[in-house]
């Protein structure tokens, strides 16, 4: 039986174990997996110690990682639209088994990843040798990214703030300056992240542990008010990249007359925020998950702007020290986008 190293949860640790290598069906493929991304829903599934299985709280080990760029090196006989040699990401909600490293039989933080039903534009689209794997992994937070744009509705004369500088904020921030988007400000309290969002395209940072938020927005935006008529920046669209109910105060207590939020963070449950308080401004909330159209939608600008989206990746691990990279992702503050990298081509 051949054999293949995949990483498992268990709790507030990862769990590498030599498993079955998959044997790809007549319409499936096989991918050599070359680099794959690590993300915040990894870390959750490793705090909880695996997926949530019942109502008694209890837990089940998942292989994980759905963030994967790789290489088709076996497919079945009946398939067509893609080849052996084929360079591809993958879509980790296409196949029937399952979310891939999310809940389903199969995860890409592995040395194989079996695509069932492998079809070119549903769950696979092949990317060219000038992208490399680690860049090509950035696919799927990126579609998020993208969605949470779309959701927007942003148009080049908006002005817009985005609250969090991780990877899904800063991507919003790239796919805004794309879209034509006039001026785009990036919010954190991490100066580090801060210089990569200006090295992004952002056309200005606040430190909003240093620098006062409504002072800053209103030197940058404009003077506008709230339905009341109180003073307000003039900021048109907000996104929360952050999840912290601070945020999504800032933006309630700063909302001009139909400003508008595109919550794509994950929301812990707070008694922090002031919902009477959107009457003020009329705040349009717009809630954003995942990727229902997305997912290749991005994928000729990630190969047109590469170089820039590498700006993004600020570790990269050999997947012969994952544990290392777990730990990374793990500790607040350690890293900000860590890709785990197969073999010394990614």
């Amino acid at each position: 039986m051949a054999t293949m190293k995949s990483v498992l949860t268990t709790k507030n640790k990862v769990d590498v174990r030599d498993v079955e290598r998959p044997t790809p069906g007549p319409r499936d493929a096989l991918v050599r997996i070359r680099a794959c991304g690590i993300c915040g829903t990894d870390t959750f599934f490793l705090h909880l110690g695996g997926m949530p299985a019942g109502a008694d709280g209890s837990t089940r080990a998942i292989p994980l990682g759905h963030e994967p760029a790789g290489e088709i090196i076996e497919a079945g006989a009946e398939v067509t639209d893609v080849k052996v040699g084929d360079r591809v990401v993958v879509n980790p909600q296409g196949v029937p088994s399952g979310i891939i490293g999310c809940g389903g039989a199969h995860g890409a933080m592995s040395e194989y990843l079996l695509i069932e039903g492998v079809e070119a534009g549903k769950n696979v689209t092949v990317f060219p040798d000038t992208v490399p794997f680690e860049v090509a992994s950035l696919n799927e937070p990126m579609a998020v990214a993208r969605h949470a744009v779309n959701r927007s509705e942003a148009k080049p004369a908006d002005k817009v703030v985005v609250f969090g500088a991780g990877p899904i904020g800063l991507g919003a921030a790239i796919w805004l300056k794309l879209r034509g988007v006039e001026h785009v400000v990036v919010v954190d309290i991490i100066p580090e992240r801060l210089e990569t969002a200006l090295a992004v395209g952002a056309d200005a940072v606040i430190d909003s542990a240093t620098e006062n938020v409504t002072e800053r927005l209103t030197e940058l935006h404009g003077r506008a008010a709230n339905a009341l008529g109180q003073p307000r920046p003039g900021t048109d669209i907000y996104f929360d990249a952050a999840g912290a109910p601070a945020v999504f105060q800032a933006v309630v207590d700063n909302a001009k007359w139909h400003a508008k939020l595109v919550m794509v963070a994950v929301q812990k449950k707070s008694d922090a925020i002031d919902l009477g308080g959107m009457l003020r401004s009329e705040l349009t909330l717009i809630a954003s998950q995942g990727y229902p159209t997305e997912i290749f939608e991005v994928t000729p600008e990630l190969v047109e702007h590469h170089e820039r989206f590498a700006r993004l990746i600020s570790h990269r691990v050999p997947f012969g020290e994952v544990e290392r990279a777990f730990e990374l992702a793990l500790t607040p503050g350690a890293a900000e986008k860590i890709v785990v990298t197969f073999d010394d081509e990614a």
